[in-house]
C-alpha cells in the first residue's frame, strides 16, 4: 500500500497543507503547471495586532501570463528580510518563538534561490522537520508527465507504484475518480473540519494562517493542533 497526494507548492502554507503531507507516503509538488496570480504560491497570512498580513514573495509575472511556477522568479532579493521582520515584530512574544527563532531567521536572511519553487521547498522542507513530518517530498518533473489534468495525477501515481490518491476536498469539483478506479487507485480527500484552536496572539482565532503561527504558538506540542497525527 502506498499513499500519494499532487499539490502545487505553497509559501509557509498553513497546517491543513501539511497535515495532507503527513498523511502521504509521498508528496509529489505539481510545479510544472501554470503559475496562478493572487494565490498560496508565493504568499501566506500571519496575525498581528492589527489583524491578518500578508506575506507575499514578489515574483516577475509581466508578460510572463502561461510561465509555470518551477519557472517563476522572484523579483525582489530582499524580500526574506522583510518578512522576517515582520514575523520578528508580531511573534516575538509567542511562547515558542525563542526556539525555533534560529532555525527560521537563518533560512529567511540565508536564502539565495531565485526561483520560487526552491523558496517554496526549502520552508516546506524546515516546516516538516519541526513537525516531524518524514514523507518524501519529490517534484513532478521528476517523472514522465502526460496531459490532462486527471490523466497526469493519474500517470504520477502509476509512476510510484500508488495505491491511493490523497487529494484536497477542493478537487472533487473536476477530478474524474474513474480514471483513478480503472487503474486500481482508491480516491480519497482530505477533511479540514473539526480542527481544535490553541492559544494564538492577537485574539479572535484564525485556523487558516501560516503553519508558523501554530509552531510558534505550540512548539513541540503543535501535532495535538493537527489532524494527521492522529490518523494512519
Amino acid at each position: 500500500m502506498k499513499r500519494v497526494a499532487i499539490v502545487q507548492s505553497n509559501y509557509i502554507p498553513w497546517k491543513g497543507y501539511f497535515d495532507i503531507i503527513r498523511r502521504a507516503d509521498e508528496f509529489i509538488l505539481l510545479d510544472d503547471v501554470q503559475y496562478t496570480r493572487r494565490d498560496w504560491r508565493n504568499r501566506n497570512r500571519i496575525k498581528t495586532a492589527n489583524g491578518l498580513k500578508w506575506l507575499t514573495i514578489p515574483v516577475d509575472t509581466k508578460n510572463r501570463y502561461h510561465q509555470k511556477i518551477k519557472e517563476t522568479v522572484v523579483s525582489d532579493s530582499q524580500w526574506g528580510k522583510r518578512h522576517w521582520q515582520s514575523i520578528l515584530h508580531n511573534y516575538a512574544q509567542a511562547k515558542y518563538f525563542s526556539r525555533y527563532r534560529e532555525m527560521l531567521e537563518d533560512l529567511y536572511l540565508g536564502t539565495q534561490e531565485h526561483l520560487l519553487s526552491l523558496i517554496n521547498y526549502r520552508f516546506l522542507k524546515t516546516c516538516c522537520e519541526i513537525l516531524g513530518i518524514q514523507t518524501r517530498l519529490s517534484w513532478s518533473m521528476d517523472y514522465q508527465l502526460v496531459e490532462g489534468k486527471t490523466e497526469r495525477l493519474v500517470s504520477l501515481c502509476k509512476q510510484t507504484g500508488a495505491s491511493e490518491y490523497l487529494s484536497g476536498p477542493s478537487a472533487k469539483g473536476y477530478i474524474d475518480e474513474a480514471l483513478f478506479h480503472a487503474e486500481g487507485i482508491a480516491v480519497m480527500y482530505m477533511d479540514y473540519a473539526g480542527y481544535p484552536e490553541y492559544e494564538q496572539l492577537f485574539p479572535p482565532f484564525e485556523h487558516a494562517v501560516s503553519v508558523l503561527d501554530l509552531i510558534f504558538n505550540t512548539g513541540p506540542e503543535a501535532p495535538k493542533y493537527m489532524k494527521s497525527f492522529g490518523h494512519p
